[in-house]
């Protein structure tokens, strides 16, 4: 684990927590949806774009020569080969109406911001409406807060609590929830939190024992699925590929392979 990498960890994680206090701030003043995106359902807030401006604007200080690609705006290349990946507020519905599950996501790729192509180096997750922070490092581990942490080992399919997320198009959501009646049977239980950084991350604490989803963009899973990673997981998009916007699925590698299996069961 090279100093630099460290060094870019520590940028991560000190933006993702002062943009989550700005964002927890807002939150308390109260939040006003500036406009919808793919449907009606899918909302952006002013904290949204406020917080991602002090993200880019932060980022822009202290690593003027790195591209940016946010939810929020337009993508820059940068000339240093690394690029920002990031979300300002993961979970925009949970935020809007008070729940507790948000969180900034802040993550450093080298490579194009391609989760096919790039190689994660640093992220950060931080949720900061219960102050938690989950970090890594490429080859560093993941943690929560200073406390190291690792996936549930030895799940069998049957035990296993899995977390999953739905489309904002009401088509594809109808056709994700036959899956989810199909796959009820043959798990523990499923939970839909609604924010893709946090599944991701409690898969990496042990929270969850698998997560997938279809439908992602690169910001909702770059600093969690590094930090998954790190904590042992493998984070998969079926069938040996990257993780993408078609397909993401992170678990212990036992667990991951049976429920991408039954997965696929069910798709046919």
């Amino acid at each position: 684990m090279s100093n630099a990498n460290v060094e870019l960890l520590t940028l991560a994680r000190r933006i993702a927590t002062s943009a989550g206090e700005l964002a927890r701030r807002r939150r308390a003043e109260g939040v006003t949806v500036a406009a919808s995106k793919s449907s009606v359902e899918d909302i952006v807030t002013l904290a949204d774009r406020e917080t991602e401006n002090f993200i880019r604007s932060l980022l822009a200080d202290a690593r003027p020569d790195d591209g940016f690609y946010g939810e929020e705006g337009e993508a820059d290349a940068g000339r240093s080969g690394l690029t920002w990946i990031v979300d300002p507020i993961d979970g925009t519905v949970n935020y809007l109406y008070g729940i507790p599950q948000y969180a900034v996501s802040i993550a450093v790729v080298e490579g194009e911001p391609n989760p096919a192509t790039w190689r994660a180096i640093a992220g950060a997750v931080f949720n900061p409406a219960i102050d938690e922070l989950f970090t890594a490092v490429t080859g560093g581990g993941a943690f929560l807060g200073a406390e190291a942490i690792r996936v549930n080992r030895e799940v069998e399919l049957s035990q296993a609590l899995v977390g999953t997320g739905f489309s904002y198009s009401s088509a594809k959501r109808s056709s994700q929830g036959v899956t989810i009646a199909g796959l009820l049977g043959h798990v523990r239980d499923i939970r839909r939190i609604g924010a893709a950084s946090l599944d991701l991350c409690s898969v990496a604490s042990g929270r969850l024992d698998a997560y997938f989803e279809s439908g992602l963009q690169p910001w909702d899973h770059a600093a969690g699925a590094l930090i998954a990673r790190e904590a042992g997981a493998l984070v998969t998009g079926g069938n040996g590929l990257p993780a993408s916007q078609n397909f993401i699925l992170a678990a212990p590698p036992q667990l991951a392979y049976s429920l991408e299996r039954k997965l696929a069961e069910l798709s046919n």
